[in-house]
């Protein structure tokens, strides 16, 4: 029985179980046969990186070995590297495809296979369908290290030095660097390493760090960064010897913040935050995009610096997408990615707080009196969510979920199924959705205080349990 099935962004197994060499190695077959169908006769070139997982680097290896047996040339990375540089050195070294060996947020006994595209975006249905197809079609070719460096076919090569040179550019430096900050950066024991700080090098603001050793456990936790999952990181923030936390989880694609006193700050503030920055301080046009999960600060936003506000399913190849065929600002997902204009189509956890200390310089404000404005004007949105294990709550059973009539007293307004069921009700919402990359499904919820939306999300799981 094929195994091997994509889901929201690539393909994610546990190790040993789905996630084999074997299997890896079927799938690097169907990817090189894919290329080969579509080059028409080109020389096809392919990025191949890694994250901090176990095994990840092997699994790497493996995956050159097959695509250089179907002579395809490749350029591995030399050490693990968050998953961005893939997508930038895809795009900016006009590879045909990225592979990034990765099961980004998953629990450390998970990992994964992303596709990148040629522009440095998440692979959508029409490549992950065309490599699906081509599984076990053909016979595994493959072709040891030392013989693919002889052919010229394997190149082993640090990825990050144009990445950073790029995000040096992008930014203005010189405003940056000045200013004075202590940030404490908590890397999850993932591949994001100590990049933001190398972009922003020399400069005035001192960088600490929590879990940058080797841990493929990741300490027992979701390398995903929810505050449940970095208190270590929130404990520190209280002593207030820091000015700002930021966390970036497995791969270094996502990113949440802690403000002194320990105040968390996930994606959903982030992002508006963001586009305000790049709309009125730098001045760029586009749209903002948002997933169905998206907090309503979003909206308010969009709405304020008159930009339209698109809305997708969750997963950021649909954001790709809208980076390809529309002129889009800015555009991210709750759970912590963000990407941005004249960039990858593509989330960057680094590329976000670099922004980020650039608003601070650009406004001349801590990151306390920045959020505290911000809030003034569009309000506080309070964010909760929860997973239900499918063994529980089978994915289908959501289309037999009966819709309450009423959301804390509220009656509900509005049904939206662009992807799940999102319950809205005045200035609360209720949503399901079975999740595309681990077996469960998530209870989210949004509203005008943090009770509240505990409330939503203590009801919604009441009413999974009476399916």
């Amino acid at each position: 029985m094929n195994s091997i099935k994509f889901g929201t962004d690539g393909w994610r197994a546990v190790i040993a179980d789905d996630f084999t060499f074997g299997n890896l190695k079927v799938l690097s077959q169907a990817v090189a046969d894919f290329l080969k169908k579509s080059s028409k006769g080109e020389k096809i070139k392919v990025a191949v990186g890694f994250d901090s997982r176990f095994l990840s680097k092997e699994f790497a290896q493996a995956v050159s070995s097959v695509l250089c047996g179907n002579n395809i040339k490749v350029i591995l990375s030399q050490d693990s590297v968050p998953t961005p540089i893939v997508s930038f050195y895809t795009k900016y070294k006009n590879c045909d495809l990225g592979i990034m060996i990765t099961a980004s947020h998953n629990p450390y006994r998970f990992n994964g296979f992303k596709i990148k595209t040629p522009q440095g975006g998440s692979a959508g249905v029409d490549i992950t369908r065309g490599v699906e197809k081509l599984l076990f079609t053909t016979k595994v070719k493959l072709m040891p290290k030392d013989e693919s460096v002889k052919k010229g076919l394997l190149t082993i090569s640090d990825l990050s030095p144009d990445y950073i040179k790029f995000i040096k550019n992008y930014v203005n430096l010189s405003l940056i660097k000045k200013l004075k900050l202590k940030v404490l950066v908590d890397l999850m024991y993932g591949s994001g390493n100590s990049y933001i700080e190398r972009v922003l090098s020399p400069s005035k603001i001192k960088f600490s760090y929590l879990h940058k050793e080797f841990n493929p456990s990741f300490g027992g936790i979701h390398p995903e960064p929810t505050e449940e999952n970095i208190k270590g990181l929130i404990k520190e923030m209280k002593k207030g010897k820091f000015d700002l936390g930021v966390v970036l989880d497995g791969d270094g694609d996502r990113i949440a913040c802690v403000l002194k006193g320990g105040r968390y700050v996930n994606a959903q503030l982030l992002l508006p935050l963001l586009a305000v920055h790049l709309a009125r301080n730098r001045r760029l046009s586009g749209a903002i995009v948002k997933t169905v999960v998206g907090s309503n600060i979003i909206d308010l936003v969009s709405l304020s610096l008159n930009r339209i506000c698109f809305e997708t399913p969750v997963g950021f190849k649909y954001i790709s997408r809208l980076f390809a065929e529309e002129d889009i600002l800015i555009g991210g997902e709750e759970a912590g990615g963000i990407g941005v204009k004249n960039y990858i189509p593509e989330r960057d956890a680094t590329m976000a707080t670099v922004l980020f200390l650039e608003m601070l310089a650009f406004l001349k404000k801590t990151p306390l009196e920045l959020i505290r404005e911000f809030e003034k004007r569009f309000g506080r949105w309070h964010y909760s969510r929860t997973s239900i294990p499918v063994s529980r709550v089978s994915k289908d059973s959501l289309n037999r979920l009966k819709i309450p009539k009423y959301l804390l007293g509220k009656k509900v307004i509005r049904v939206n199924k662009l992807d799940g069921i999102k319950v809205i009700a005045d200035s609360a919402w209720l949503m399901f959705r079975a999740s595309g990359t681990e077996p469960i499904v998530r209870v989210y919820a949004e509203a005008k205080s943090k009770i509240a939306a505990q409330k939503l999300v203590v009801q919604g799981k009441r009413l999974l349990h009476n399916l």
